[in-house]
Formats: C-alpha cells, structure tokens, sequence
C-alpha cells in the first residue's frame, strides 16, 4: 500500500457522508419557514424572496468542511491511539488500520493529526468570523470555545491515558458533537436564534451517529474486551447493547416523527419516511445476526442511511 491510499484509507472516507449529515439537516431547517413566526424576521433572513447570500452559501460549504475536518481527525486519532495502545492487533474483526499494518508510522500519524487539526481550526475560525462577524464577539467566543473542545474531543476518543473511549463515554461524545452540535450549531449559525423543534432533528441524526458507534463497537467486542478497552458494549454485554441499539433507533425515529407532527405543511415533508425503510430491515437484520462480528457491513448501511435521510428530509423542508 502506497503512502497515498494508506492516508486515504486512514481518513476512512465511509464515515464522512454520516459526519455531513447534521450541517445538511440544521442548514435545510434554515429555509423552513415554520420554525419563524416573526415575518420580519423571515425576510431580514432571506426567507421572503428565497434568497440565498454568499454569506450563507459560505456558511454552509464552511461548516461542511469544518465536520469533514473533525470527522477525519477524529479517524486519524483513533486509528493512532488504538495502535499505540495496542487494541488493533490480530483480534481486529473490522478492516485493518494504517497503523496497524505499518503503512504508516507513529511519527507519521501525530503529524497528520496535529495538520489536520490545525486545518480543522482554520475553516472554524472562518466560518465563526463569517457567521458572526465583529458584532457579535459572544457568539464568537462561544464558537471559538465549542471548536476547540470539539477537536480536542476528537483526539481524545482515544488518544491519551485519559481516553474516553476506553471509558464507556464514546456514545455521549457522538451523540453530542455530530447530532446536538451539528444540527442546532449550523442553525444558529445561520439564524442567530433557537427554537426547541430544531433539537427533535438534532437527536436523531446524533441516534443514528450512535448506533453506527454503537454497532463498531459490537463487532470488536471480543478485542476491545481482551485489550481493556472499556466501550458502552463491553460494559453492557452484547445482549443489553442489542436492547440499546434497538432503543436509540426507535427514540431517532419517533424523535423525527415528533417533528414532523409539529411542522407538517404539504406531503414533501413525508419524504424522510422512505430512509425509516432500510433502518427497520437493519433492525431485522441486527435481531437476527447471532454473532456480533457479522454487523461490519451494517455500519455502511446505518450511515449512508442516515446520509439519505439528510437528504430527504432536506428536500423536504426547501422544496
């Protein structure tokens, strides 16, 4: 493996699609109208006529790029932790890593770590001055201090004595920066404002991040186990972990059902419902596969999934 496919193979691009899909969500919410009652609001925004600013294109492609950042940090940073710590070795179910396979070297692995994040802190630092401007320094400050711990989250999933992800805490951290930060982040990017029905989206797609985390860490449940790597899954045993996967995906789907209740307008905001089609064949599927190291090509599926219902659900709100 050349030096180029191991670096691409190590940002492990399956994940990014899955990573998006909160600024997709949280930025389509910026075009629904239902979620404002203020009409002048509305059109000091850019909803009355439909326009779209550079500004808020910048926003966006902005955000894209910052979560792209974190997402492959976040992979960099796992796949060095784990080899330094010795949790990827010839137990690993899933496919192997840069490290592991020596592809890549220790040395090698810190410095795209420390580029990326440098990177990573860039585009946020733009996408803070773009969004915010200089009239609003405790919103930037705000997001300057939310991008920090987020790239610091990233690294230290299991980077460090310390790691949370040997903790059992991995679940919690996805939960909160892919689906709460992402979702309501991008939309108060765009708005400077909140509203409670953007938080019914947000826990979804932070569901769906992690049951993709949750069905990872079933499959290397033996390894992680024997490596004394103390995930969600190890601590609950893989018959609780089933009933909790079970339970976050029906909470991410009822979550999107609640809003839909709240904000239905016209059947295009239905069309979300086609992704519930392939999660519920998953949730066959995961009720059905005995062994957990059979799941790793249910982890595709649940994040382009996840991906789909973005998509859709975006569509759904602009058209």
């Amino acid at each position: 493996m050349n030096k180029v496919k191991a670096w691409v193979s190590a940002a492990r691009l399956r994940t990014l699609p899955l990573s998006i899909s909160g600024i997709i969500v949280g930025s389509s919410m910026f075009n629904n109208v239902l979620l404002f009652s203020d009409s002048s609001l509305r059109n000091d925004i850019g909803f009355g006529g439909k326009r779209f600013l550079f500004s808020e294109t910048a926003i966006f492609w902005l955000a894209i790029a910052t979560t792209l950042g974190l997402q492959i940090l976040s992979n960099f940073a796992n796949d060095y932790g784990d080899g330094v710590k010795g949790t990827d070795n010839e137990d690993r179910v899933g496919p192997t890593r840069a490290l592991q396979s020596g592809a890549i070297s220790k040395k090698e692995m810190l410095t795209g770590i420390i580029i990326t994040a440098i990177i990573t802190l860039f585009f946020a630092i733009t996408l803070i001055f773009i969004s915010f401007g200089k009239e609003n320094f405790y919103y930037s400050l705000f997001f300057f201090v939310l991008g920090l711990t987020a790239i610091i989250a990233a690294m230290k999933y299991t980077m460090g004595n310390s790691a949370y992800g040997y903790k059992g805490l991995g679940d919690i951290f996805v939960f909160i920066f892919f689906g709460l930060v992402s979702v309501v982040g991008c939309y108060f990017l765009f708005t400077k404002d909140l509203n409670v029905l953007v938080f019914l989206p947000a826990i979804t797609i932070g569901l769906l991040s992690t049951a993709v985390l949750n069905l990872n860490n079933m499959r290397d449940h033996e390894g992680d186990r024997k490596a004394g790597k103390n995930t969600l899954v190890v601590k609950l045993g893989i018959a609780n972990a089933r009933k909790y996967h079970f339970s976050i995906l029906s909470i991410a789907m009822l979550s999107m059902l609640t809003f839909l209740y709240f904000t239905y307008e016209n059947t295009m905001n239905l069309l979300f419902l086609i992704a519930f089609i392939p999660l519920l064949i998953h949730i066959i599927k995961v009720y059905k596969t005995e062994k957990p190291q059979l799941l790793d090509p249910e982890l595709k599926k649940v994040a382009l999934t996840t991906f789909l219902l973005s998509i859709l659900f975006s569509l759904g709100q602009i058209l």
